[in-house]
């Protein structure tokens, strides 16, 4: 065939039409894919600073694990995985701090409920001696 003949060209323009579109198409998932990748290791590095390492590692593995996941299927090119692997990181990464939120704040609460009774005690314990005090003084002042 002819390469100035119509159809050769039209056939030309065809195949370069559906490879910009394909390649719009690519980065326009690279861009997103890459900002979720990142918003997922701030929200893992935010688990990791609430102390989720020590108070949920079960779940901060598991955002590790899919962050690196990630991480990998990025730079295969894989956006579609990446997007979601990261999506899933930072699901998990959020449910890791909000355990390691709530673990600390239980532990506030028991120490505070502890220290209340041990105050509760002490008052108990100067109110006895002051009814203990009052009753002898009583008793001393009948006798005279």
């Amino acid at each position: 065939m002819d390469k100035n003949h119509p159809m050769t060209q039209l056939a030309r323009l065809g195949c370069l039409c559906a490879v910009l579109a394909l390649s719009a198409c690519a980065s326009e998932q690279k861009a997103p894919a890459t900002a979720d990748v990142a918003v997922s290791r701030n929200a893992v590095e935010n688990a990791v600073s609430a102390g989720a390492a020590e108070l949920a590692p079960e779940e901060i593995s598991a955002a590790r694990d899919k962050m690196v996941r990630a991480n990998q299927a990025l730079a295969a090119k894989d956006y579609k995985l990446a997007r979601e692997l990261a999506v899933q990181a930072q699901a998990d990464a959020k449910l890791a701090q909000s355990k390691a939120r709530s673990a600390k704040a239980s532990a506030a609460s028991n120490q505070l409920n502890e220290d209340l009774r041990v105050l509760r005690e002490e008052v108990d314990r100067a109110n006895a001696g002051s009814t203990q005090m009052g009753t002898s003084q009583t008793g001393t002042t009948q006798q005279q």
